[in-house]
């Protein structure tokens, strides 16, 4: 007993001293540029608070992460000998965001908006932004928007087809993940959801509207597929619940009769 009080005391005492390092990971101060910049008046201090609500901020990634510079040395914050690099000019801006996103780069530069760099043509901070950057998503593609640069017409129709294809990703994602908490084995699913939602994204910055309500029906195909295959566990599913219930029902039948038998010989 005083053996166990005395492991009891020590794990409190772990866990007290562990509590303050947690804390303290989590509340890690602010990078550099931040720290300057947040206080300055004017388009200074106007990136910071635009960082802020940005799907960047949501994930973590800071001012360093795309200009470089030294996060943790306000000396050497802003030095090219530390890579930072600035402001793109517009031309180089594919280039800049595509040091992460390789795959978005590939599909704006082979689409009409890409085609238009520096003649006139989009870049990716037109659509998403600079420093208060979006989350891509059909939300993006808006009267809004668009209309700055021509009629919405095209557009409207490139994203009715894309939401159709996009409702059915998302259906088709929470019925695969409510079986997999089941213990249901649903990797090839989950695989083949994850090509297809891939080669859907492929068509967020094309502008082709034949081609993508091609593809859109080419990948709606492919969602079918896992949906039919949804659809034969759901079968299974419904089958082995009847198979129980009747199952029950013999048992409480059986039951019955025996009480019944019983009675009739007291």
């Amino acid at each position: 007993m005083r053996y166990a009080k005395h492991v009891t005391n020590s794990l409190l005492l772990v866990f007290s001293l562990m509590l303050p390092i947690a804390v303290f990971a989590a509340e890690q101060p602010e990078i550099v540029c931040i720290q300057c910049h947040s206080t300055m008046p004017g388009k200074i201090g106007e990136p910071v608070k635009l960082w802020r609500g940005s799907i960047h901020a949501e994930n973590g990634i800071a001012c360093n992460a795309c200009h470089g510079g030294d996060p943790a040395d306000a000396a050497n914050a802003m030095s090219p000998a530390r890579g930072f690099l600035g402001a793109p000019k517009e031309k180089a801006i594919p280039d800049f965001c595509g040091r992460c996103h390789v795959g978005v780069r590939a599909d704006y530069l082979a689409s009409a908006h890409g085609q238009a760099l520096g003649m006139g043509g989009p870049t990716c901070v037109t659509c998403h932004g600079n420093h208060q950057v979006l989350k891509a998503s059909l939300e993006l593609i808006n009267e809004k928007s668009c209309s700055r640069c021509h009629s919405f017409e095209r557009a409207r129709v490139i994203k009715s087809a894309m939401q159709e294809t996009e409702a059915m990703i998302v259906a088709i994602d929470a019925r695969i993940k409510a079986y997999k908490a089941k213990g249901t084995d649903t990797d090839k699913m989950e695989k083949g959801l994850f090509a297809v939602r891939n080669r859907f994204h492929t068509l967020f910055h094309n502008v082709d509207v034949e081609l993508v309500k091609k593809e859109s029906m080419q990948i709606q195909a492919e969602l079918k597929k896992i949906e039919a295959v949804l659809q034969g566990l759901d079968d299974s599913q419904h089958t082995r619940k009847i198979a129980g219930a009747v199952a029950v029902a013999g048992a409480l039948l059986a039951a019955l009769f025996l009480h019944l038998f019983r009675k009739t010989y007291e």
